[in-house]
């Protein structure tokens, strides 16, 4: 049947009235360009919300897509690129055959050449310069049972420290924030939270174009009887915006003085849970200094926001009786980020707003499966939520894999993806394996990322479905399998648990990820303490994966032991945990108040969120929060490229609703590329008319790092501020270069190590009308 509707045009689809808490009715989107034979339970891999999905297969291939009407996180709606990504699988540029690098040509070769040829270049480099010259730099698109391969092939098979994941762009502040309040990664609320709240904070999220069926559960709200009060700090004028009660538009790296500004109001209002914080807190009057200097005159004097907006906001998040706050890129991608996403789980601790229907807090994630490279241990942190400061959980490990505790690297923080490329750009690190991911546009100052990989001593594999910008540079190409044509397992952010299952076979010879790093391990011969192999013994299947994970996480915070494949698949999505006292999964945590901080169950001993100092087992054990979450208060520190004369204006980088990252899949599908077809720069409009731009025109902007040429977008931008989209690369005929990356800077937040997107030094000026 043809598109249950026009989602290019109607992104969000008609209203669809609650009938209660946990009522939202069902509505099944659909698309598909041939009848099926049969569908396949699946969910959605084109944004974090993790929407429940069925496959269409006819004649083994993909002919489209459903909502899956049972699943709690969607009811059978999918946005845009839900009902439109999957064309990708049928593209006909799918990689099919291993390439190799012959004469500084890539060639096809078998894989038997290809993996061969791996393992050469990797027992060399361990003979000459040990595991540490072996990087992993990972996505967060790949499934559960693949992050755990590759955690234990990296982890107890090589010993390096050197692995992370385009989730250090996009998702580490998340993890960040929740382990420095909570003392463990996981989010506290729930989707359904929505249902019910009374409030809802937006702080730098596009709620709208990044989660649009998340959205389509608050449009619902607000369109209902008792629509809730929307506060959305933003410096543009999103889709988002446009549905505020209250919009704060703050200049670019002015997170923190809003937040404390709002912090401020609501203690000086006494708007607080008393009894709640003297329970269930630490910090509290080292919070409640830092913010009293933060006026509402101060804070619009420095972030350009009205004070009477600021006390409008403050009287919403004061006093509603229930709250939820998501928080996205602009600030994780920005000046303190982690400091800055701390500060929401403040507001919801002074209120005592957690653990309860309709109050929840959701630090988002940027990717389908980023969840999961953090809880697999795949960003460089230990399986399970595991402290790596803890020899008790190394322990642990060490008993599960059955190698020795040394053999797993935890003497030194996890070495991040800032510090991976710069050690490939030093010659510490001398191969460097990618998958799943394209770091030619995505990571910051793309002139500097492309000189590391042209190295002559880095040795190169990346493996993924199609040729990027990022494989121009690779020694050896594996074609991968991807959604659809493997079955895995993947976590949103509402903790909940979907099966994919495989519905039709990869193209040619492509194989999954999965059986990529099996085939690594055991062509490496990596082995136990006993002589057996590490992984090829007993993981013959992705289910034989999930089974040892489960094991992982019994009595960790992400307890897994009461799912399994057969669980998965019987209707919708289970929320972790999921155990004996759980077996149908646990909406909220921290019901009672007791967090995740006592010294030997918390994943981390803490940092101090100004400068990243890290913060030793006997200082923590001294503070013996026991169960009590931390309340951090932190003061401002500006940008550190801030405009001049050179550069007068502000750059921030984004996302549009209709692409996902770096378009490798979304690019591929015809309605969504003609639905967005090329970058652009949005300036506000007396900028526009302060350089004589129109809309269209070809625009320069340049910062100390490089240069784009794109179309001028007029409006829906606050002054001294342009945006460009991050998608797009140099790959397109007129090789015009339009990467927003060209132009970002390499620095990051001192805690979570995320680069800082969301600002530079820029100057324009029109090229031709």
């Amino acid at each position: 049947m043809p598109e249950t509707r026009d989602s290019i045009t109607d992104i969000w689809g008609p209203r669809t009235g609650f009938e209660g808490q946990e009522q939202w009715p069902a509505r099944i989107d659909e698309h598909t360009t041939e009848a099926p034979d049969h569908w396949v339970q699946s969910a959605c891999v084109l944004c974090s919300n993790g929407c429940g999905v069925d496959i269409g297969v006819k004649d083994g291939r993909i002919v489209g897509v459903r909502g899956r009407a049972v699943d709690s996180v969607n009811h059978g709606r999918l946005g845009p690129k839900g009902l439109h990504g999957w064309v990708a699988n049928n593209s006909p540029d799918r990689l099919t055959k291993p390439l190799i690098r012959r004469n500084g040509q890539l060639e096809e070769a078998t894989w038997e050449e290809a993996m061969s040829l791996i393992v050469q270049k990797s027992k060399d480099l361990i003979a000459k310069h040990t595991s540490s010259s072996i990087g992993f730099y990972t996505s967060g698109q790949l499934f559960l049972e693949e992050y755990y391969a590759l955690a234990i092939v990296g982890k107890a098979g090589l010993g390096t420290p050197h692995m992370d994941g385009n989730t250090r762009l996009c998702t580490a502040t998340a993890a960040a924030a929740l382990k420095a309040s909570f003392g463990s990664d996981g989010q506290p609320g729930s989707y359904a939270d929505l249902d019910s709240t009374e409030a809802i904070l937006h702080v730098g999220h596009n709620i709208a174009s990044q989660q649009t069926v998340l959205w389509m559960r608050i449009l619902d709200r607000l369109a209902g009887p008792n629509p809730p009060k929307l506060v959305v700090i933003d410096p543009r004028r999103t889709y988002t915006a446009e549905k505020a009660t209250v919009h704060l538009a703050p200049r670019v790296g002015t997170n923190i003085p809003v937040m404390n500004g709002l912090l401020h109001l609501i203690i000086e209002a006494g708007h607080l849970n008393h009894a709640y914080i003297e329970a269930h807190t630490l910090g509290f009057e080292e919070l409640k200094k830092t913010v009293a200097k933060w006026t509402p005159d101060r804070v619009e004097r420095l972030t350009g926001v009205p004070a009477d907006k600021l006390r409008a906001a403050a009287d919403i998040l004061g006093t509603c009786k229930t709250l939820v706050s998501t928080v996205l890129q602009g600030v994780y991608q920005s000046m303190q980020a982690t400091a800055s996403a701390v500060q929401v789980n403040n507001l919801h601790l002074l209120r005592g707003l957690l653990g309860h229907d309709g109050s929840g807090i959701y630090q988002m994630n940027g990717q389908p499966t980023a969840q999961n490279t953090r809880e697999c241990g795949a960003d460089g942190d230990l399986p399970g939520f595991r402290n790596w400061g803890n020899e008790t959980h190394i322990q642990e490990l060490a008993d599960l894999w059955n190698v020795h505790p040394d053999q797993i690297p935890h003497w030194a923080p996890p070495t991040h993806a800032m510090q991976i490329w710069r050690y490939c750009e030093t010659g510490s690190i001398k191969m460097l394996w990618i998958s799943g991911t394209n770091p030619l546009v995505s990571m910051p100052d793309l002139a500097r990322a492309r000189k590391i990989l042209a190295k002559e001593d880095l040795f190169v594999i990346v493996q993924d479905a199609f040729l990027t910008e990022t494989t121009k540079y690779a020694d050896v190409v594996l074609p991968a399998a991807i959604w659809g044509e493997k079955t895995g397992c993947f976590t949103n952010v509402g903790r909940t648990v979907h099966i994919s299952h495989r519905a039709v076979n990869p193209p040619g010879e492509a194989r999954s990820d999965f059986d990529i790093f099996v085939d690594y391990s055991r062509r490496m011969d990596f082995r136990d303490q006993h002589g057996a192999p590490l992984l090829t013994s007993t993981w013959q299947t992705t289910e034989d994966a999930f089974n040892a994970w489960r094991e992982c996480t019994r009595g960790r915070p992400c307890d897994y032991t009461g799912m399994s494949y057969a669980k998965l698949s019987e209707g919708s999505g289970i929320q972790w945990p999921c155990n004996e006292e759980f077996p149908d999964g646990k909406k909220h945590l921290y019901e009672d108040g007791v967090f995740a901080t006592a010294t030997e169950y918390c994943e981390t001993y803490g940092e101090d969120l100004e400068t990243g100092a890290p913060r030793s087992k006997e200082e923590y054990q001294a503070i013996n929060p026991n169960g009590r979450a931390f309340l951090h208060g932190v003061d401002y520190e500006p940008p550190h490229e801030e405009p001049d004369e050179q550069y007068p204006l502000w750059l921030t980088t984004g996302r549009v609703v209709f692409h996902f990252h770096t378009r490798t899949k979304t690019g591929r599908s015809k309605a969504l590329q003609d639905a967005a077809p090329d970058s652009f720069v949005q300036l506000a409009t007396e900028d526009a008319a302060r350089y004589g731009i129109s809309e269209g025109d070809m625009v320069e902007v340049t910062s100390r790092r490089g240069r784009v040429l794109e179309p001028a977008r007029v409006g829906g931008i606050e002054p001294g501020l342009v945006f460009i989209p991050f998608h797009y690369g140099y790959w397109d005929k007129a090789d015009r270069p339009r990467a927003a990356n060209e132009l970002t800077l390499t620095e990051w937040d001192p805690v979570s190590k995320q680069p800082h997107f969301k600002y530079a030094a820029v100057k324009l000026r029109k090229v031709h009308a």
